[in-house]
């Protein structure tokens, strides 16, 4: 992996990026001159947003492996400590034959807080690093959010839901009190999320076969979807709630839902109006999310008075595409364009949304309940809520 590779990619995406300018100028000229347009031109659109799509994801592959870190010289990320290595063994061992060896008092003298009382143990180190990358470079909101690890079941947060005020004085004047603001104290669970993947024994005495691997690709990518939606539309009863879970409006507890002015669409008016509802401390560090078809339709769009498409490409390595100048990622989990849907967010991510991880990660061997196969019940907690509702918005496609 070199930075030759990305470069020669993001070339290619700008190629991309100016052919798809160029056939919407076409099209928008004709629409002007003839008050219509050949439907050919919305095909090739459409092709060209493939190849755009094609070449963004192959760049941010190019990059997310270019940054991650060189492999230690067991083929792990990182250097282990004997300990590491004799854990491993023990937990191979458990995973292969359900042989313990040992493996819990091994767990107990690693673990800085209590053990987890319900049973199997936690993975190797090499195991959870594997897990939780996945899952992270899986996860818009994660990568967006705060993030806080914990070894209990819920986080206690404190909520500051106004502000104090202040005023101007001379040296004789009287002075009158100020508001106050209220504060609170409001919890986020962690809730358990789990996957069951099963093999043979056959499959699991196969020498050639990395067990953990195995595993961990199994449930890394199932656990990730499940955070992905839970973080977007999760209801909060026995999962995470979601951004767009909560009662539209401007008091505290609530997200303010801004409509585009158009049935079911987006308009380039409807997303600069969203954007400048934000305050001004939170629009410094804002993102827009949506979902891929929306972007889609977002590409087409110009600002008004000065004819530029709101949407560019980050064509320099480590550059994110941009919307109006603001940083754009896609979500798959966020609505497509639709009636009342709530298809854009934008806000400032790491104030307005916390992500709450149980330390740990569990495996529990079960040969006995499906035999002839193994099942490997691995089970993570996970939580999260909007802390800062003032953070974000969310376009509302309504008139």
């Amino acid at each position: 992996m070199s930075i030759e590779e990305i470069t020669e990619r993001v070339y290619h995406l700008g190629n991309a990026w100016e052919q798809f300018k160029q056939v919407n100028d076409d099209r928008l000229n004709e629409i002007e001159k003839k008050g219509h347009a050949d439907p050919l031109y919305m095909e090739h659109l459409s092709t060209l947003n493939q190849q755009l799509e094609q070449n963004k994801r192959r760049v941010d592959h190019l990059e997310t492996v270019w940054r991650r870190p060189e492999l230690g010289v067991s083929g792990e990320y990182g250097q282990k400590s004997a300990y590491d290595s004799d854990y491993r063994k023990a937990f191979t061992s458990y995973l292969r034959k359900g042989m313990e060896s040992g493996l819990g008092e091994m767990q107990s003298k690693a673990l800085s807080v209590g053990s987890d009382p319900d049973g199997g143990y936690l993975v190797t180190e090499a195991m959870s690093d594997t897990v939780a990358r996945t899952i992270y470079e899986s996860s818009p909101i994660r990568q967006l959010a705060s993030v806080e690890t914990i070894s209990t079941d819920a986080l206690d947060v404190i909520e500051d839901t106004g502000e104090s005020a202040a005023s101007w004085t001379t040296e004789t004047g009287a002075i009158s009190d100020t508001t106050t603001p209220q504060i609170g104290k409001h919890s986020i669970s962690v809730h358990e999320m789990y996957a069951q993947p099963k093999a043979t024994q056959k499959l699991v005495d196969d020498a050639s076969i990395n067990i953990e691997q195995w595993i961990a690709q199994k449930v890394a990518e199932k656990f990730a979807r499940l955070e992905a939606t839970g973080f977007i539309s999760g209801s909060g009863s026995g999962q995470p709630k979601g951004i767009l879970s909560y009662t539209a409006g401007t008091s505290w507890g609530q997200i303010e839902q801004i409509n585009s002015g158009s049935d079911g669409a987006v308009t380039s008016d409807s997303l600069i109006k969203l954007y400048y509802a934000l305050k001004e401390e939170h629009a410094r560090s804002a993102t827009f999310l949506m979902n891929r078809s929306v972007l889609q339709s977002v590409r087409l769009l110009k600002e008004a008075t000065t004819n530029q498409y709101l949407w560019q490409p980050g064509l320099a390595a480590g550059a994110p595409d941009t919307l109006l100048g603001i940083p754009v990622m896609q979500a798959a989990d966020m609505p497509v364009a639709a009636t009342n849907s709530l298809s854009v967010a934008v806000g400032d991510f790491r104030r307005a949304y916390l992500v709450v991880d149980r330390v740990g990660l569990r495996i529990l061997r079960d040969p006995f309940t499906e035999k002839p196969f193994i099942k490997f019940y691995t089970t993570r907690r996970v939580g999260g809520e909007v802390v800062n509702y003032q953070a974000i918005k969310l376009l509302k496609l309504a008139v």
